[in-house]
């Protein structure tokens, strides 16, 4: 399986995010270049669209894929894409706080840490919906990671509720575009696929 190993920090220095984004508490210690040559339409475009890749940590094909079904939609093709990706069963984990970065929700979502709607989900591109119960398995309850998230403040979205003493969370509603809070144009990313 393909995965992308460039160091965080430099990838969001290029894109111009802040490392928050990814769940990351580091700052660069470098500034970022200034360019003095103007972007071209395209350049504008693709970086859009490679910054929300990189925050989800969804690869190409995928990314297309997740395009296509989201431009057959009703309503803003762009705005169901973040939508479609804010409802990956692993973005869902990290914004419920039961891990630290979309990559650590990714790996514990694979690694079976997870039931859903009382059922074995292992799948992190898994498509959440509204009224989905997300809970941590017995079996990994007693694990120092989840042990320590009882002591710690969480702070969720709106759309999704948490009980840190069951670790368990609830999708209460479905994300809007309101509710996300990635600095990106959505509309740059419709463009650039629909030439």
């Amino acid at each position: 399986m393909a995965k992308n190993t460039q160091p965080v920090l430099k990838r969001a220095r290029t894109l111009g995010i802040e490392p928050g984004f990814m769940g990351i508490d580091k700052k660069s210690k470098r500034s970022p270049k200034q360019s003095r040559r103007k972007q071209s339409n395209y350049a504008l475009q693709l970086n859009e669209k490679q910054k929300v890749k990189f925050v989800y940590g969804v690869l190409e094909k995928q990314f297309r894929n997740t395009f296509d079904k989201a431009a057959k939609k009703p309503g803003a093709a762009g705005e169901n894409l973040l939508i479609m990706l804010e409802q990956r069963f692993d973005n869902v984990v990290y914004r419920m706080g039961l891990a630290a970065t979309r990559k650590e929700a990714r790996q514990l979502v694979s690694h079976g840490h997870f039931i859903l709607n009382g059922k074995k989900a292992n799948i992190p591109s898994m498509e959440i919906k509204e009224g989905d119960v997300i809970a941590v398995k017995e079996k990994s309850k007693s694990s120092p990671k989840f042990k320590q998230l009882r002591d710690m403040l969480i702070t969720t979205p709106k759309w999704v509720t948490i009980d840190v003493d069951k670790l368990e969370g609830k999708v209460v509603a479905l994300p809007k575009r309101e509710d996300i809070d990635l600095p990106v144009e959505e509309h740059r990313i419709v463009e650039l696929y629909s030439k």
